[in-house]
């Protein structure tokens, strides 16, 4: 086509050709709007490794959660990065411009103290961290360190300020606990409330925040008493979340907050006492293949929580309460809770304790709900951990 007949094409042409292309673009876009980031376990690493190549397309960000910080501040790496998983993974990420960013996860709160308030080892802990990014010439580093002190918090935060400035182009993010809002979190709010980490000068010096939006279990005390009635030990709950956020957007900028959202589950025992569910007890983490497998073995029926989690309940096959299996189920229990209502009923009939087991867990329909959070308050996009192989598959469909 000449140039001449190139002038003589309709200016209206154009302009259909540019909305034409505006209307094929995805609204939700992997890569246009909110970004997803996942984290893969060093203790899962090659199956976690082959979930995340698998998955690439839908990934912006991998977290390897790989290193951790000896005593004196210089860095473990628990894989090598020369195993064909790792090359394979990082090969596929280069080419579709996935951001590598490791993690760096440290939980002595002594520890931690001990290097960051002392100028000299705090530097010689920044230029590890740095010499380990130019290494393997990494987008970045994702700090995570927890059972912090609340005495470290202004020198956390003056390490963050030193690496932010060492690191350059690269990126910091920093991996942050989730906040339940005081008035929700004791029932008589401390006069002084002291917190380990400064969100203010983390929202100064990181590049973005990981929102650690999981473990919730008992923290909140409003929910505690909205959900009683039933076993209440989330790992998640819908509610709990958009006050967490709520609460770290005083401080944060949305366009700095990527929520993480949980991909587990936990089996709790709970002592069932007459009219009430009075302890918990932990038993394990589990993943979403095994909790279906527990489903079919004892014919458990999966319910989802008020707070948008899957859930189911049993009697162990070493339980010599299992013969409540038999009892049909209290008219109005939930799906999930058949097992903790007929553990409940008895309890309170014959004036004794049962115990039953309790699992609650994020399949995909919990990270779902989560993922319109981020919509809602437009963050900058969701945080998966973690990615291990044994995640809900359904998950993928998501993004």
């Amino acid at each position: 086509m000449t140039q001449k007949h190139i002038k003589n094409i309709p200016q209206q042409f154009y302009v259909g050709l540019m909305l034409l292309g505006f209307l094929l673009v995805p609204t939700f876009a992997h890569g246009a709007s909110q970004q997803v980031a996942a984290w893969v376990p060093w203790w899962t690493e090659e199956a976690g490794a082959k979930s995340a190549l698998k998955n690439i397309n839908s990934l912006d960000i991998i977290y390897p959660f790989v290193y951790e910080v000896n005593l004196d501040g210089t860095l473990k790496n628990r894989v090598d990065f020369d195993d064909k998983h790792w090359r394979a993974l990082f090969k596929k990420a280069e080419r579709g411009r996935v951001a590598i960013i490791p993690t760096i996860a440290w939980f002595d709160g002594v520890a931690i103290h001990a290097v960051l308030s002392n100028d000299t080892a705090r530097a010689a802990h920044v230029k590890a961290i740095v010499k380990m990014v130019k290494k393997y010439d990494f987008n970045g580093v994702n700090i995570d360190y927890e059972a912090k002190k609340s005495e470290t918090k202004d020198h956390y935060s003056s390490f963050l300020k030193e690496l932010s400035k060492a690191l350059g182009s690269k990126d910091l993010t920093c991996t942050i606990e989730a906040r339940t809002p005081p008035d929700s979190r004791w029932r008589e709010v401390p006069k002084v409330i002291e917190y380990a980490n400064d969100y203010k000068a983390m929202n100064r010096y990181c590049d973005w925040v990981e929102i650690m939006a999981y473990d919730q279990q008992r923290a909140d005390l409003k929910l505690n008493d909205e959900r009683r009635g039933v076993p209440y030990m989330p790992v998640a709950d819908n509610e709990w979340v958009e006050k967490v956020i709520k609460l770290a957007l005083k401080d944060i900028a949305a366009d700095k907050i990527m929520l993480g959202v949980a991909t587990y589950g936990r089996a709790w025992d709970i002592t069932v006492a007459p009219d009430w569910y009075r302890d918990y007890k932990r038993v394990a983490s589990l993943n979403h293949p095994r909790i279906l497998e527990l489903s079919k073995k004892y014919g458990a029926v999966i319910g989802r929580t008020e707070g948008g989690e899957a859930v189911l309940s049993y009697f162990p096959e070493d339980s010599v309460w299992k013969i409540f299996n038999q009892l049909p189920t209290p008219k109005g229990t939930p799906n999930g809770y058949e097992a903790a209502a007929k553990a409940l009923l008895v309890a309170t009939v014959a004036k004794v304790e049962i115990p039953v087991r309790f699992v609650t867990w994020s399949d995909a329909k919990a990270v779902e709900d989560k993922l319109e959070l981020v919509k809602k308050y437009n963050l900058r996009g969701a945080a998966i951990f973690k990615v291990d192989g044994e995640e809900d598959p359904d998950i993928w469909k998501l993004f």
